[in-house]
């Protein structure tokens, strides 16, 4: 049970540093360190283990085992045996693992992790068997740790298919007498002096999910400090064993009272000689547990890694090393000069080429192999190695699935089948132009009269300052209460009924923060004090609640692991629909501080990235009840229903969410951050799952600077109006500095050539119609279904480099 007046327990191993107010900032900050790829050798129990042998996992995979060249594993479909799906990199380690220091740097949504000392690593790898087990049966298992959730697989038959195959063995270390010198990002990561040998027991599981998948899971024991004298050993590795034999043996001359002992049915175990020599190495405690899990596997040198989520500076990541954590995507990512700035005056504000509001861990390569990783936890995928993939797992298990398909487009039915689509969008979010403005009443019915005149086709209007605004130390900002500002809205039922009679809905804007009301005159209801006196807002280490910080003012984030949120929001959203609204921006997602604490008592690190999920989750969840309250209401169509979009997101947000949109990019040209981050953003999060995904017309983020400027010119915003004509959404927005930007209504120009896309984008309804139904089953966008289709003449041969490239660009 939760006890409300104890804060979560943050390990002594992880520091977070707060950077919030830092204002003056080194503008080109390092690269954060990372644990550097970790390798080591396999060693194979000979005794237990033959040269050669194929066993089957549940009906549709099997795994081939054999000691060629040191041993390795290999799964493949039963369809296609000569393929491997995921396969090990022969007489190498494929589990490793490690106990570090970990530090997060936090400023207003952006999050650098980076791994400080690392007191142990047990790089080596035994394999002691292979064993087939049928989870139904009622044979002792007691072998497996109760991480493996075998009960679970015995529960629910559809889960598994049996037989599972369970790997077993030891990943050791040998004693390090001098410190490792490391070099580039990693020269300030200090190792040990005086590591001891350690070891540790592993069981890797894999299940047969589906037809098409096939699941992992991977539990790392503690580490074992203890040592005994060497007996005779089964094991054997080419001359890599004896050339460990030979080294132990000098070890032994030296008198260090340290060796290596093999057993058949224990594999690798430590043993001191001494109680007072263990005692005087003052590393990790043997009751301490690894928080470094890594899963090392074979790649090719020509394979290319898509997907990760909503990326948005590139589509192939084989050479780089892929941290999955939401956040802030920054403001240039590295575009100049504005990362520069944005990185001088607030810390790390910039971002990087990796800094994304939606990532996810998964992919899939162009060798057709796919992989993801279930849970939160921080992970990074280091694919800067030409011929292996490492999985980095924050935390000591990893589970996740390897795919089969024979396709982009095979692959991401199956992989989206597993982790939920979003549902059709109603018709009318597709129909027409969404008219973002702000302004209040008249401004609105005065733009509206514009857009009739040059006979703009107008599906929405979408009002993000229903709520009101207010000057702050940055310019207007909007009041965080979710309820309309009637002095900014007078007569806010009659335009929603005005717009209504026209076949134009009306959608607003909410986020999962309150701000403090204590200076708004006009308000009805207070609702961070509503939220603070049901204890419903994310606490503090000191039990109050917690005031995140957010640009100009700080404000209350909303705890949606507390059973009383959802039903307490949903509230405001039923009032917010009741005047007649029928869609909202669902804003935000990707702040949860990382020091946080939650009512379920989870660690705020994994909750961080299940945030918007939740955030997604109560949104939905009130779009299907009210669905489901309004069928067979001769006023309201069923078909019409509600629409929300948001940001943030991970793995799951396909399932939750209905439309996306990409965030704040640059009113600029630049890659990282500007037009053509929009089109990789589409691309890779569409092969992430993400069907239906959209950008700001002109984008979002103008800066007004003394010296550096960005502002949106007539040129971008018709060039952006072209682009956004061919996407599942045609919606505009100001910006965050309107009169900073060139406006769709700016000018005779800029609304005739809105008025022209508009009609475009409507010309097309009938097929984008027929592909939100099509690609709603698949789980893939429009503009990826594209890309993917040439990915695939591509790798058949059968298209030209110049189209290709076409494509790319």
């Amino acid at each position: 049970m939760h006890n409300q007046n104890s804060p979560t327990l943050i390990m002594s191993t992880l520091k977070i540093t707060k950077k919030h107010h830092k204002h003056l900032n080194n503008p080109f900050p390092s690269t954060p360190r990372y644990l550097p790829s970790i390798q080591g050798n396999l060693f194979i129990n000979s005794q237990t283990l033959p040269p050669h042998q194929i066993f089957p996992v549940g009906k549709d995979f099997q795994l081939l085992w054999s000691t060629r060249n040191g041993g390795s594993i290999s799964i493949s479909h039963q369809s296609q045996p000569s393929k491997s799906l995921w396969s090990t990199i022969p007489g190498q380690a494929f589990m490793s693992a490690a106990l570090a220091e970990t530090e997060v740097e936090e400023s207003r949504g952006s999050f650098v992790v980076k791994d400080r000392d690392v007191h142990l690593v047990c790089q080596h790898q035994t394999l002691d068997d292979i064993i087939l087990i049928n989870p139904f049966d009622d044979k002792d298992n007691d072998f497996l740790p109760d991480h493996l959730e075998l009960d679970r697989l015995k529960i629910d038959s559809k889960i598994a298919d049996p037989p599972v195959l369970v790997i077993t063995g030891h990943i050791f270390s040998k004693r390090k007498k001098k410190r490792l010198q490391s070099s580039g990002i990693y020269k300030d990561i200090k190792f040990e002096k005086r590591e001891p040998a350690a070891s540790a027991r592993y069981w890797v599981l894999f299940d047969q999910k589906n037809c098409n998948q096939i699941g992992f899971q991977v539990k790392i024991g503690q580490p074992n400090f203890q040592l005994l004298h060497q007996k005779a050993s089964p094991l054997t590795a080419s001359g890599w064993y004896r050339r460990l034999r030979r080294k132990l043996g000098r070890y032994r001359k030296r008198k260090l009272g340290w060796s290596w002992v093999f057993t058949r049915t224990k594999g690798l175990v430590t043993v001191s000689s001494s109680e007072e020599e263990l005692g005087e190495l003052n590393v990790a405690e043997p009751s301490a547990e690894f928080n470094r899990v890594c899963f090392t596997y074979a790649s090719e040198g020509n394979e290319r890694f898509f997907g990760f989520g909503e990326q948005f500076s590139r589509m192939d990541f084989k050479g780089k090393r892929v941290p999955i954590f939401v956040q802030e995507q920054g403001i240039g990512r590295g575009d100049q000069p504005i990362t520069f700035a944005a990185n001088l005056v607030s810390y790390r504000a910039g971002g990087d080429w990796s800094t994304t509001y939606a990532p996810s861990p998964f992919y899939m390569t162009s060798k057709m192999r796919s992989l993801y990783l279930e849970g939160y936890n921080y992970s990074i995928f280091d694919l800067t190695q030409h011929d292996r993939v490492q999985v980095q797992i924050h935390g000591n298990a990893i589970q996740g699935r390897i795919l089969h398909g024979n396709s982009p487009l095979e692959i991401i039915e199956h992989f989206t089948e597993a982790i939920g689509r979003p549902p059709k969008l109603p018709e009318w979010m597709i129909s027409g132009a969404v008219v973002g403005m702000q302004g209040g009443t008249e401004t609105v019915r005065c733009v509206w009269d514009k857009l009739t005149t040059y006979k703009v086709p107008i599906s929405v209007f979408w009002l993000q300052d229903w709520v009101g605004q207010r000057e702050t130390l940055i310019g207007s900002q909007l009041w965080w209460n979710w309820e309309v500002d009637t002095t900014r809205y007078p007569g806010w039922q009659q335009l929603v009924k005005d717009l209504s009679t026209h076949s134009i809905k009306v959608m607003t804007y909410c986020n999962p923060c309150l701000a403090l009301m204590d200076e708004k005159p006009n308000k009805r209801r207070n609702l961070f004090e509503e939220a603070k006196e049901l204890d419903i807002l994310v606490r503090d280490q000191h039990g109050e609640p917690y005031m995140v910080p957010n640009t100009a003012f700080d404000v209350g984030m909303l705890d949606l692991t507390h059973p009383l949120t959802a039903n307490w929001f949903k509230q405001i959203l039923l009032e917010m629909v009741n005047d007649g609204v029928r869609g909202w921006m669902a804003d935000f997602g990707e702040g949860l501080p990382v020091d946080a604490v939650l009512y379920s008592g989870e660690d705020p690190i994994s909750a961080h990235n299940r945030y918007p999920e939740l955030w997604a989750q109560i949104n939905r969840e009130f779009v299907e009840e009210w669905k489901s309250n309004h069928v067979g209401n001769e006023r309201e169509d069923p078909e019409e229903g509600l629409v929300f979009f948001m940001r943030a997101g991970f793995r799951n947000s396909p399932r939750w969410g209905m439309l996306f949109w990409e965030g704040d990019q640059m009113v600029s040209w630049q890659a990282n951050d500007g037009i053509k981050s929009s089109v990789v953003g589409l691309l890779s999060s569409g092969l992430s799952g993400y069907a239906f995904n959209h950008s700001d017309i002109g984008g979002y983020c103008a800066i007004n600077l003394p010296i550096i400027k960005y502002h949106r010119s007539e040129e971008l915003l018709l060039r952006w109006m072209e682009l956004n004509a061919f996407t599942i959404v045609f919606r505009t927005h100001e910006g965050n500095k309107p009169s900073c930007n060139s406006q769709f209504y700016s000018n005779d120009q800029t609304l005739s050539h809105f008025a022209r896309f508009a009609k475009v984008y409507k010309a097309w309804k009938f097929y984008r119609v027929q592909l939100v139904k099509l690609l709603k089953r698949a789980g893939l966008s429009a503009v990826t279904y594209f890309f993917t289709t040439q990915m695939m003449s591509r790798f058949r041969g059968s298209v030209t480099s110049s189209s290709w490239w076409a494509v790319r660009s």
